[in-house]
């Protein structure tokens, strides 16, 4: 099979090629758009005599110095190394595909080292800043006008969504993704579609249980005919995002000077560090995670055992 014309036409076929290797849709968006985002910037790259590649520029005239200004640029950016790897990874699928499926000759990205993740630990929050950041709306709602509907919903759906969050340390993209239909009320058990579109089980707390039920007995005043059965709503009644999630997060965190700025997956780090702290067994933490090799769990261990350090060092008298 040759191939097509375009390179839209090329794309558009990966992320169909995806999506029949029951490619999660979470990676599946990030790589066509990884993807996209690798030919835009060659396409309008200065090319013969400074003009721009857009109008001749064919998936089997790139090279692998293509991709490497690519990079360079994203480095220049600014961007993670865990970013650049997951771009890295994308551009390897994509002219992977393009060899197997029609025929490309060689794979150009095939050389392409993916940078190491960086050695830092994950930002942490203490117990008592968790827990007073998933309790702070409760003080907000409190002190604030409880006259206009909405908002005064709102407050107790961001409770639910603070509380959830920390209580199962699920990642956002499943908290968003999640259905009335995958909560357990009996059980206070939720079924999350996890990476890979591997489902799992995670168990909340009472103070998560108090905070949804309560927005549950609410939702209806967000519903509307886009809702379906999304757990989470949005004031127009669509399904929640991940990035009003982060922001709801970043908001009621920074309430506290004292605390580092984290988003939802600082929480999720921090819930499992506390559960390690708290005497958890490490494999029970990777379940609870969703991580699909211990190694991913392990750093953790370093967490704790920073935090360790750092209390020595403060309350040792010869430390």
């Amino acid at each position: 099979m040759t191939l097509p014309t375009t390179i839209a036409e090329v794309v558009s076929g990966y992320a169909d090629h995806l999506r029949s290797r029951d490619v999660s849709a979470h990676t599946s968006r990030a790589y066509v758009a990884d993807v996209s985002d690798f030919f835009d910037h060659t396409a309008h790259a200065p090319g013969a005599g400074d003009k721009s590649r857009a109008a001749e520029l064919q998936v089997s005239d790139i090279d692998l110095n293509d991709l490497r200004s690519w990079l360079i640029t994203l480095d220049d950016a600014g961007a993670a190394k865990s970013t650049v790897a997951r771009k890295i990874a994308a551009v390897k699928s994509f002219f992977a595909y393009c060899v197997n499926q029609h025929g490309l000759s060689n794979n150009p990205a095939a050389r392409l080292r993916t940078p190491k993740k960086d050695s830092r630990l994950p930002t942490v929050l203490k117990p008592q800043q968790a827990a007073d950041l998933v309790s702070r709306q409760r003080t907000v709602h409190t002190e604030a006008d409880n006259s206009d509907p909405i908002e005064a919903t709102k407050w107790v759906r961001d409770a639910a969504i603070l509380e959830m969050l920390y209580a199962t340390a699920v990642r956002v993209s499943e908290l968003t993704g999640l259905n009335r239909g995958d909560v357990d009320h009996q059980r206070s058990m939720i079924t999350v579609l996890g990476k890979g579109n591997k489902e799992r089980r995670v168990p909340y707390g009472k103070p998560a249980q108090t905070a949804l039920q309560k927005w549950l007995s609410l939702r209806d005043t967000f519903a509307s005919e886009s809702s379906g059965d999304a757990l989470f709503l949005g004031v127009r009644g669509g399904r929640i995002g991940a990035r009003q999630v982060r922001e709801l997060v970043h908001r009621y965190g920074a309430a506290d000077p004292s605390a580092p700025d984290i988003g939802p997956h600082g929480l999720r780090h921090s819930a499992a560090t506390h559960m390690l702290d708290g005497g958890a067994d490490l494999r029970q933490i990777q379940e609870l995670l969703g991580h699909s090799t211990m190694s991913s769990t392990q750093i953790y261990t370093h967490v704790s055992m920073q935090r360790l350090q750092e209390t020595y060092r403060q309350a040792h008298p010869r430390a």
